[in-house]
C-alpha cells in the first residue's frame, strides 16, 4: 500500500526528468488555461536579477491558481529548483492525486495541526542544503473572502532555523477567478508582485519576522491593485 500524508515519497518529483515534466505541466498545459483566462502580468521580477538562492517565498492564498501563476512567474532557473509546501491532509490522502500534485508542483508534505515532523523537517534540511527555494502558504488554507488573513509563524521558524532570506509575494485576482468551491477559471485579470527580501535579523524573534512579513503583503495589496 502507498504511503500516506507526510510519509509519501516526494524525492523522485526533483529529478531531472519529473523537472522537464514538470515545466510542461506548469508552463505549457496549465499555462495556456492561465494565460487565457487570466491574462497574468509579473511585478517585481528584476529583484532576482541580484537575488542567490535558497529563499523561502511566502505569498496569500486564495485559489488553486496561486501556485501555478507564482512558479510560472519565477525565472526558469528559479521555477525549476522551488518546492512548494503542500497540506498532507489535503493533497496527500489519495495517492493518485499525491503523485500528480507532486509531479506539478514539486510539493513536500507537511502536517497543517501537528507542525513540522522530523520527516519534513529532514527533507526541508535537504532541499535548503541542494539549494532548493521553498513556496509557502502561511495563512495555512486558501481564503474564503480573498482577504489576507493573519500569517502563521512556520516559514519565520524555517527562515530563521537556516538563515534565509523571506521574498515575499501578493497573488492578486486568482480569488475572483477561481475561489474555492469553483472547479474551472472565468476571466479575470491576475498579477504576481514580488516584493523585497526580509532577512532575519541577529536575535529576532519568529513572531516579529511573521509581522515585518505580513507588513510588506499588506504594504503591496495597499500600493497596487489590477483593473478589472
Amino acid at each position: 500500500m502507498a504511503r500516506k500524508g507526510e510519509q509519501f515519497d516526494t524525492s523522485w518529483a526533483r529529478t531531472p526528468a519529473a523537472g522537464v515534466a514538470r515545466e510542461i505541466i506548469v508552463c505549457y498545459t496549465l499555462g495556456t488555461i492561465i494565460d487565457y483566462y487570466t491574462k497574468p502580468i509579473t511585478l517585481g521580477r528584476n529583484l532576482f536579477d541580484h537575488l542567490k538562492p535558497p529563499v523561502i517565498f511566502v505569498a496569500n492564498h486564495s485559489s488553486h491558481l496561486d501556485t501555478p501563476s507564482i512558479l510560472r512567474a519565477l525565472p526558469r532557473p528559479w521555477r525549476q529548483h522551488t518546492a512548494t509546501i503542500a497540506a498532507a491532509d489535503y493533497f496527500y490522502q489519495n495517492p493518485f492525486i499525491a503523485g500528480l500534485v507532486t509531479l506539478s508542483f514539486a510539493t513536500v508534505p507537511i502536517d497543517r495541526k501537528g507542525g513540522v515532523s522530523k520527516t519534513t523537517g529532514d527533507r526541508i534540511d535537504r532541499l535548503v542544503s541542494d539549494r532548493w527555494n521553498l513556496l509557502l502558504y502561511p495563512e495555512g488554507t486558501r481564503s474564503r473572502d480573498g482577504q489576507l488573513a493573519r500569517l502563521k509563524m512556520g516559514a519565520a521558524f524555517m527562515a530563521i532555523a537556516n538563515d534565509l532570506p523571506v521574498v515575499p509575494i501578493l497573488v492578486s485576482g486568482t480569488y475572483e477567478a477561481m475561489p474555492v468551491g469553483r472547479g474551472w477559471p472565468r476571466k479575470h485579470p491576475v498579477s504576481v508582485r514580488f516584493g523585497s527580501p526580509i532577512h532575519p535579523l541577529p536575535g529576532e524573534h519568529h513572531r516579529a519576522l511573521t509581522q515585518r512579513v505580513e507588513g510588506s503583503m499588506l504594504e503591496m495589496r495597499d500600493e497596487w491593485r489590477p483593473s478589472a
